[in-house]
């Protein structure tokens, strides 16, 4: 029981189906752990115990009689403050939805739950979701595990801290431009993008729904694939036999994401691609310049989606937000119309360019992060420095998003440094079995 914490969800699944491992004493260790631990406040925002132990005891009965309803039946797991769920409030890291409470649970929370997931409650985030660096002084800014004085990332930044402090066997979290992966990267997990409409957003609190996505904050690969077949209700990917990455095609994207690069994460993606060599892909460079077109569109398309999505509710209030927040959700009062039409229907041509030219490759490759995760005392200087980091930080994820494909970040070895790997749109199952091959070249 001391390290069932410290245990890959996969583990603990299979220790369930064994009758090794008790479901209901297991939630009770992560409740125990949860209420102990020193952190517990910053990373959640609300614990639900009679949720968890009620669905971890519907959970033994079920393996004791041979009746689980997938491999993660039973394991405990978080999920970030924008999902509803009935009768626990949903704040989504905001004092504009304070003591909002649903009736209902998010669909994909009602899926997830009706696959054996155990829900033990809800994680700190970035306001409203709209910050890559996980600063939130509103609510809570939660701990990173690489470095105590520094921000986490965002916008999934408890979710991520859950998983990393051994608080939940997985998180869940959401990613708009990068709140999966960047919250993963400085926190030395594994994170997924899913493709913008594959993960249903019934019931989750929006940013920017064009580009809002669903995804798994994991320990390893392999957890991530049974999460995301739980968040879908459906038989997890068939992972064997991808241990190796002899024989694929990886390119490695050359445009944009390796403009100011700091030391760490630069030694350490050139390690990475060095190691996945050494395992027998190929790597080819790969410009792209749709990616450059397209990301000069971004303080378009993002903050005028944000801000048709909240501005009303954001005028009502405006002192009850972190002012950077704020000031964020405000670059979109300007945008016309006419523009954000047109930098839709040229990221439409874009994505279509962008599929041909990567079609030959089983992944493209970039650094997931430009940096490190600054420290929180600086960026609550706010001013010019907190602008620039946290659009930095965002870079290299938002390729993903912009393109409309999905993406898994690996740790590349290095604290807080990781590698990602971006595959075709609806292509998840394949892109994990490309992702397990580079997590072994990788360890």
């Amino acid at each position: 029981m001391d390290n069932w914490t410290e245990m890959s969800a996969a583990a603990l699944g299979q220790g369930i189906a064994a009758g090794q491992i008790d479901a209901v004493a297991l939630t009770q260790a992560f409740l125990d752990r949860i209420a102990a631990h020193p952190e517990r406040d910053r990373i959640y925002a609300r614990v639900t115990p009679e949720r968890a132990l009620a669905e971890a005891r519907a959970a033994q009965a079920r393996a004791a009689s041979g009746r689980r309803l997938s491999p993660l039946d039973g394991v405990p797991v978080s999920w970030k403050d924008l999902f509803d769920s009935a009768g626990v409030a949903t704040e989504a890291g905001s004092a504009l939805l304070k003591d909002r409470v649903p009736e209902q649970d998010a669909e994909v929370l009602r899926v997830a739950t009706a696959m054996g997931l155990v829900c033990l409650g809800k994680t700190h985030m970035s306001e409203l979701a709209f910050s890559g660096v996980g600063l939130n002084p509103v609510t809570a800014t939660s701990p990173c595990i690489n470095d105590p004085e520094a921000v986490p990332g965002g916008s999934s930044s408890g979710a991520a801290a859950s998983v990393a402090f051994g608080l939940a066997a997985a998180a869940v979290g959401s990613d708009t431009g990068g709140s999966v992966r960047v919250p993963a990267v400085w926190n030395d997990l594994v994170g997924l993008k899913t493709t913008s409409g594959r993960v249903s957003l019934e019931g989750v609190v929006p940013l920017a729904p064009n580009f809002d996505t669903v995804g798994p904050l994991c320990r390893n690969v392999e957890d991530v694939a049974l999460m995301l077949a739980a968040l879908e209700g459906r038989a997890a990917p068939d992972l064997t036999g991808a241990d190796s990455l002899r024989g694929l095609r990886l390119a490695a994207l050359q445009t944009v994401v390796l403009d100011d690069l700091r030391e760490a994460p630069r030694a350490a993606y050139a390690s990475a691609l060095q190691r996945f060599r050494a395992a027998g892909a190929e790597i080819v460079e790969l410009d792209a310049p749709e990616v450059a077109d397209c990301m000069a569109d971004t303080a378009t398309l993002y903050p005028a989606e944000a801000w048709g999505t909240w501005g009303r509710v954001i005028e009502a209030q405006p002192d009850l937000m972190f002012a950077p927040i704020r000031e964020r959700f405000e670059g979109g009062k300007s945008v016309l119309a006419g523009d954000y039409v047109a930098a839709w229907q040229k990221l439409e041509r874009a994505r279509k360019v962008w599929a041909a030219r990567v079609a030959p490759f089983d992944a493209v490759l970039c650094p997931t992060a430009p940096n490190l995760p600054p420290k929180t005392d600086r960026m609550m200087e706010q001013g010019a420095y907190y602008v620039t980091e946290n659009l930095l930080t965002l870079r290299n994820t938002r390729v993903g998003n912009l393109m409309g494909v999905c993406a898994v970040t690996l740790p590349a070895g290095v604290p807080s440094c990781g590698v990602t790997l971006m595959g075709q749109a609806w292509q998840e199952d394949r892109l994990l079995r490309v992702a397990k091959a580079a997590e072994a070249a990788l360890a």
